[in-house]
Parts: structure tokens; C-alpha cells; sequence
């Protein structure tokens, strides 16, 4: 019998250590299952073969979240880790978790994340045995496994063909096709010529989905519902798909309108053998990416459940896949699936796969990378309860979900426990880089029953507070709890259908809430005069002391009696009120001229105006012009000097943020200067060109 591997060696001894270590009173309903697995794998793991292959050092060629999601794995382990860190980067969480951390280069991924030169040459020389790529980045590179496995340095996923086959859209769907898997109607073929393209379209019939060849996570991706956009959004997909998998090649697909994401996770091993741990749905999405997962999908019956499973397998076996993947179907109202796409690698939300299922998959990926068996049969995979995640993004969404940067001033989550995780590579002080994906952490909830599960989500994303920069947290809030997304009437265009309800802007704060505010700035100052006026969102409060220790407020015609004082909890600051009577409890933050209040209810934001005499700069644009959104690089620039352009026209396009954005033209007019140059970069709220109105404008603003 060969020998074990040194991971299945220390699996053993970490797994009977952790168990004994945990009374069973303080398990979780869902926790007898995974006990029954653990005893399993104690019965099994004595008598495992493997190819005799010895992790006992991973590098994880990754950054931020992912990399310490695998850190934490691999130290449960036993098992050494190394990072690898960009100039951006030195001083980030994945760094300090790491055993070692190598530099790899400057900020931008092509010359840092994305080398795999460099990613080998560390590996080599930290004596690393195998290396786990994450998702995004190298993740499903072909080359980059190929790379790995010419060096004879295991790569911790799937085989270099399996990347390859699913990697190209074009070539799935036919591997999928003959394999018995319903496939969607679309255009796949070599001749990527406009006019090709455009008659297939047409052929197909709008509304159409373009698709990078190559990547996922929405990079690339364009709907079409017209023949008159199609051009325009051609050009955007490959620019965005050649900028994030240095491919431009893409496939035309008909639009399923209305259609649900459900995707199902597998695994194979090198012993032929593969599973199905069930299915999440990832309908709820923001520029065709995700922003709130689930497993199980609500209301799918058992019967199609084991038919997504079984056709995951089947997509599986038919590349000999081993490591962990997900096949994504579109399903329609009726539900019948078809083969969307299948990702070769760990996704992003594989956590509530976890929690339903009572696994750790990344320990499965290192198992499976050793060459061992899949640690559990199909029949021996149990689904119980209900989970979700819910991406925290740095990101405005009344900006359309536009992207953001900037220092977490202030950063508080809720208690992890069993049946809460929060998933980060960010701390309190950190800055969310411009050169990055903006999401800040994942917050993932389990609880016996969907309901349970939803209620335990939103009371956790209350406890979630950020300062320092906007978030989509109270947008997620506002969708969790939503009608339609509490009856599990989840669609990719929920967002989209639900806009006004989601995206409420923010109301005048209420007058009690005022009243908490100015009380909250009083006691954090120690202002103590009898009498004083204070200025916040337009509104005067006229405080009077009172020697009872209480304060009478007066907002316009309202007086208000407040009493209320400050105390510390871990390493925060409460503001305990009461305003007439009513009693309430929040978290107190005062950052330059903004009170920030954050309890029960929700979050609030009350500015105190500067006196103008302080205020230097300008919010406005040169003569009218367009701002940066956000700090990026100038990708394309389309007009030139003297240049007349029409409200709405393109007039650059920015990347920022692994993300696409066209600046257009607010109103008529003439390009009198452009400021920048492609390539460029500039920052945020900068001008981008001097625009010139036409005299009708002028006028009428005069």
C-alpha cells in the first residue's frame, strides 16, 4: 500500500483534534450530519491510497479574500503557506496571514498577478508543492496549468484540457451537446468578422447575448435588444473581454428573458470518480454579475434538483474534470435548464454550498490535488437548511453600481459563529484599491429554513458598518427584504424590474433621528453651553441645556426632549437616547462633518454643512464637463478639439476596477480641450475635457 500523503496525515490528526475539542451541546441542528461525516472519514482515511504526491507547502497565487480563505484551510491543516503580494498590496491582510510572502511586482495584474513567470519562480523558490490559483486572475489559464505541470508543481484545480474545453464557450457547448446536456441556441464559430456576427444575430433574433469566448464574471457580456446597438455593444465586449482574458474572440447566444441563474457545484477526482453537492441560485445580479447567492435554489422540487445534478456530473465526466467546478444553467419559468457556461475553478460563493452541505471544499481541492479519493460518495452528500451570501462591495448603487475606492475608516461586522461567516481580506484602516475587484467581504448565514436564513441575513447586515466610503449594504438590505425576493420570485432581471423599490433615494432624516445626532455631537464634544443652534441637512436645531442633565431641541415647530449618554463596547462608541420617551440604542461615528448613525433600523448619514468661507473646491466640471467617476486609466478616446457632440454621445471610455465605463455628453455642445490622453490615468471628480455649451443652453441657464 503506498503511503499517505502528508495532507491526508494531518487531516486526520487536525479533524480529530477540532471534534473532541467541540461539545456537542454547542453544535448547531445541522452539525449531527457532519459529525456522521467526520466518523466516516476517520473509518476510510486509515486504508486511502494516493499517488503518493506531498503538499505540505501551498502558494496561493491569488490576493485579499480568496487568499485567506485558502490560508485559513491550509493552517487548520497543518499545511504551510505562501503569498504572493503586489507594490499595492505589501501591507494587506493575505500578506500577514501568509507563513511567506514573496513580492511579485508593480499594481497592475498584467505585471503582478497575472505573470506567470514570476508566480513559478516563487513557488520554486519557497519549495511551494503546489499552487492554488483562487478564482479570478490565473484561475482557469490554460497556459498557466500547463506551466505548472511542465515545472512539476501541482496545480490545484482541473486538468490544462478541461480549462481549455470549458474555457471556450464555442467548445463547450458542443462537449455539452454530445453529452446529453441542453444546450442554448447560439452562434459559436471561428469567423468573428462584424458582419458574421451581425447576421447571426439576426438570424437568432434579438435580443441576443454577446459573450467573451474566454473568463467569465459578467467581463465582456453585452445584451443586445436591437440591430442598431449591436455595433456599438460589439465593440464594448471585445475591448472589455481583450482587457480582462487578452482575448477578444466572442459567440452570440439567444437572450432567455426573464431567466434564473442556478448553478451546481461538482467535483471529480483522478480516479474517474465525480459528485454533486447541490445547486445555488445566482439569479440577483448587478452588470451581470452576482451580488446575492443562495443554496438551495428556492422552489425547485427534488425531482429537477437530482436532473441539474445528474446533468452537472454528466457535463463533468464528459471533460474528466477533477478539483472543484461549477456548470451554470439558465432556467426558465417552467423550469427547464440549459448549459450556460462551466466554471473551472473555485467560485466566489462556494461558501453556502459549505453550509448546506457541512463541507469545506478548498480541504476537498487539496485531498483531490494529493491524489486522493472524493471523501464522500453521491449518496453520502445530504443537503440541510438554508444558506445565503451577500457581497459587500465598495460601490454607489444610485450610481448605477459605479465601482469605488478609499480607506475603511471605520470597520465593524457581526460575530462570526457556526452558522455566520464572514469572509474579508480587508481591516479596519485598509484601503480598497482602484487597482482591484471592489468587493470588501461576503457576509454568509445559515439557518434550518429559508426564512430563518433570510431573517438571520438581514440582522447580520445591520451589524455591517462601513465608513470611509460608499457600500451596497443598505441596498442589500432593501433587496433582502423585498416581497418578491422573500417569496423566492428570483430572476436575473429582479433588480432591473424592482429598480424603484430598490434604489429608494435617501429621504430627509427624520427629526428624532436629527435629534440623536446633535445629541450624539454634544457628548462626543463636550459641548455643555445652555444655549447654541446647530446646522445639519438644511435644518436649524435649537438646543437648550436643561440642568436635569436633559436637552430641549427645537426643529421647526417640534420640540423634542432628549436625555441620552455615551458608552464604549468593543473598541466602539454607543449613543443611548431617548427622544421623548422612546429609547433607542446606535453606533456613533463623527468623521469631518458627518455624523454617521447606525442601529437596528438601518444606517444614517447627517451632514453639517461647512461654512462657504471654508469650502475651496468646486464639485463642477470645467464648463459643464464630465467628471471621473472614479480614479482609472483612459482605455479609448473619441472626440477630438472643436469636435460639435450631441447629449448622450460617447466621449471616453474609462477602466477602472476590472470594470468598463463610458463617459458620455451631458448635454449639446463643443469639445473645446480633452485633458487626457489613452492611457492615461486620472483621478476622481477630475475634468475629463473643457466643454463648451451651445448659446440655447447659455441662455437658458442664464
Amino acid at each position: 500500500m503506498a503511503a499517505a500523503s502528508a495532507v491526508s496525515v494531518l487531516l486526520v490528526a487536525a479533524e480529530r483534534n477540532r471534534w473532541h475539542r467541540l461539545p456537542s451541546l454547542l453544535l448547531p441542528p445541522r452539525f449531527p450530519g457532519l459529525f456522521r461525516t467526520w466518523v466516516w472519514r476517520q473509518r476510510t482515511m486509515k486504508y486511502t491510497t494516493t499517488t503518493g504526491r506531498n503538499i505540505t507547502k501551498v502558494l496561493i497565487a491569488n490576493r485579499g479574500e480568496i487568499a485567506c480563505r485558502v490560508m485559513r484551510t491550509a493552517r487548520k491543516l497543518g499545511v504551510q503557506s505562501v503569498a504572493v503580494y503586489s507594490e499595492a498590496d505589501r501591507n494587506s491582510m493575505h500578506v500577514d496571514m501568509a507563513d511567506e510572502a514573496y513580492s511579485i511586482g508593480p499594481a497592475p495584474s498584467q505585471q503582478s498577478y497575472l505573470s506567470m513567470e514570476k508566480i513559478i519562480q516563487v513557488a520554486k523558490t519557497s519549495a511551494a508543492q503546489a499552487i492554488h490559483p483562487g478564482y479570478g486572475f490565473l484561475s482557469e489559464n490554460m497556459e498557466f496549468a500547463e506551466l505548472c505541470k511542465q515545472e512539476g508543481i501541482i496545480f490545484i484545480g482541473p486538468p490544462p484540457s478541461a480549462i481549455r474545453d470549458m474555457g471556450i464557450k464555442s467548445t463547450s457547448k458542443s462537449i455539452m451537446a454530445a453529452a446529453g446536456v441542453p444546450v442554448v441556441e447560439g452562434y459559436h464559430g471561428d469567423d468573428q468578422s462584424d458582419q458574421c456576427l451581425k447576421e447571426h444575430a439576426g438570424r437568432i433574433g434579438y435580443p441576443v447575448m454577446i459573450k467573451a469566448v474566454r473568463g467569465g464574471g459578467g467581463k465582456g457580456m453585452r445584451i443586445v435588444r436591437s440591430e442598431q446597438e449591436f455595433q456599438e455593444q460589439l465593440e464594448s465586449a471585445r475591448r472589455e473581454a481583450k482587457k480582462s482574458f487578452n482575448d477578444d474572440a466572442v459567440l452570440i447566444e439567444k437572450f432567455v428573458d426573464t431567466p434564473r441563474h442556478v448553478e451546481v457545484q461538482v467535483f471529480g477526482d483522478h480516479h474517474g470518480n465525480a459528485v454533486y453537492l447541490f445547486e445555488r441560485d445566482c439569479s440577483v445580479q448587478r452588470r451581470h454579475q452576482k451580488i446575492i447567492e443562495e443554496a438551495p435554489a428556492p422552489g425547485i422540487k427534488p425531482e429537477v434538483r437530482k436532473k441539474l445534478g445528474e446533468a452537472a456530473v454528466r457535463a463533468a465526466k464528459a471533460v474528466n474534470y477533477v478539483g472543484a467546478g461549477t456548470v451554470e444553467f439558465i432556467m426558465d419559468s417552467k423550469h427547464n435548464f440549459y448549459f450556460m457556461e462551466m466554471n473551472t475553478r473555485l467560485q466566489v460563493e462556494h461558501p453556502v454550498t459549505e453550509m448546506i452541505t457541512g463541507t469545506d471544499l478548498v480541504e476537498w481541492q487539496l485531498r483531490i490535488a494529493a491524489g486522493e479519493k472524493i471523501p464522500l460518495s453521491q449518496e453520502e452528500i445530504t443537503l440541510q437548511g438554508h444558506a445565503f451570501e451577500a457581497r459587500i462591495y465598495a460601490e454607489d448603487p444610485s450610481n448605477n453600481f459605479m465601482p469605488g475606492a478609499g480607506p475603511l475608516v471605520h470597520l465593524s461586522t457581526p460575530r462570526a459563529d457556526p452558522s455566520t461567516r464572514i469572509e474579508t481580506g480587508v481591516r479596519q484602516g485598509d484601503e480598497v484599491s482602484v487597482h482591484y475587484d471592489p468587493m470588501i467581504a461576503k457576509l454568509v448565514v445559515w439557518a434550518a429554513d429559508r426564512q430563518a436564513a433570510l431573517t438571520k441575513l438581514r440582522y447580520s447586515l445591520r451589524q455591517y458598518n462601513i465608513v470611509g466610503l460608499h457600500t451596497n449594504i443598505d441596498f442589500l438590505l432593501n433587496l433582502s427584504g423585498h416581497p418578491e425576493f422573500e417569496a423566492g420570485n428570483v430572476h436575473t432581471d429582479f433588480i432591473p424590474q424592482h429598480h424603484k423599490e430598490l434604489l429608494l433615494s435617501r429621504k430627509a432624516a427624520a427629526k428624532e433621528s436629527l435629534c440623536q445626532a446633535a445629541l450624539g455631537l454634544i457628548l462626543k464634544e463636550k459641548a455643555m453651553t445652555d444655549a447654541f443652534t446647530l446646522q445639519a441637512h438644511d435644518v436649524a436645531i435649537a438646543v437648550t441645556y436643561n440642568h436635569d442633565g436633559s436637552y430641549s431641541m427645537q426643529i421647526e415647530d417640534k420640540t423634542f426632549q432628549v436625555l441620552g449618554d455615551l458608552y464604549s463596547e468593543e473598541d466602539c462608541t454607543y449613543l443611548k437616547c431617548s427622544v421623548n420617551g422612546v429609547a433607542s440604542k446606535a453606533k456613533l461615528i463623527i468623521l469631518e462633518n458627518t455624523i454617521y448613525l447606525f442601529s437596528k433600523e438601518g444606517s444614517i448619514e447627517i451632514d453639517i454643512p461647512v461654512p462657504k468661507y471654508l469650502s475651496s473646491v468646486s464639485s463642477e466640471g470645467t464648463q459643464g464637463g464630465p467628471l471621473a467617476p472614479m480614479t482609472g486609466t483612459i482605455e479609448k478616446v473619441f472626440v477630438k478639439a472643436g469636435d460639435k457632440v450631441k447629449a448622450g454621445d460617447s466621449l471616453m471610455v474609462m477602466i477602472a476596477m476590472k470594470m468598463e465605463h463610458t463617459i458620455k455628453a451631458p448635454k449639446d455642445g463643443t469639445i473645446k480641450k480633452v485633458f487626457y490622453r489613452e492611457g492615461a490615468q486620472a483621478n476622481r471628480h477630475t475634468p475629463l475635457v473643457e466643454f463648451e455649451e451651445e448659446e440655447s443652453d447659455k441662455r437658458e441657464s442664464e
